[in-house]
């Protein structure tokens, strides 16, 4: 949920890079910290749990116009992926604007992203929100991993299994070296501003 601070005249906004364990969700915010440095308010934090972490910034995206006269300020947030950390997943999503689902490209990963892009589905219904309704834009991550030689999903089947009921925009991208990871970032932001433009009318 949006929080309106006019003091400052600025909106703050939430978006959650959500998927399984290992799958480039942590490489995604990194890219996004080292490349667009200008825009970053402040320092990465990051909340180490065993084997997985938890990242987070606040983000101004410039030339995305404002609301009702108040810049927009964006925190980026990571979930761990890995099934243990079922609690902190949840606690990352409340209050959650947009969300970007980081699915793994690598073939031994297909049912590990059908089970967490469940999890997501559930803990926003926890919420009283709905994966249908709010914001969401998601990444097929790994494609450079073609190149090592090692065994990927095709795009399609990427989407069959994880997009054929949501049928939200999805970007090919390569956390690593950045490839569409700024797009990916992008029309989740878009997508997330013209909802609160329409909550707020």
């Amino acid at each position: 949920m949006a929080i309106f601070n006019f003091k400052k005249k600025e909106i703050e906004c939430k978006i959650v890079y959500y998927g399984p364990g290992r799958c480039g969700k942590t490489t995604n915010l990194e890219y996004i910290y080292k490349t667009y440095k200008k825009q970053v308010a402040g320092e990465m934090v990051s909340v180490d749990t065993q084997g997985d972490r938890t990242l987070f910034f606040d983000f101004l995206p410039m030339g995305l116009g404002k609301i009702k006269g108040c810049e927009v300020r964006v925190q980026l947030y990571t979930v761990p992926g890995q099934v243990q950390y079922s609690s902190t997943r949840k606690l990352v999503l409340r209050g959650v604007d947009g969300v970007v689902f980081v699915a793994d490209s690598l073939q031994v990963r297909r049912e590990k992203n059908m089970l967490s892009l469940k999890d997501l589905h559930q803990n926003l219904k926890e919420y009283g929100s709905s994966i249908f309704k709010i914001p969401l834009v998601m990444q097929h991550n790994k494609r450079d991993l073609a190149k090592q030689g090692l065994p990927l999903m095709s795009i399609e089947q990427m989407d069959r299994d994880l997009n054929r009921q949501l049928k939200v925009p999805s970007f090919s991208a390569s956390a690593i070296t950045g490839h569409g990871v700024g797009d990916t970032l992008k029309e989740c932001l878009k997508l997330t501003l013209k909802a609160f433009k329409k909550e707020f009318k």
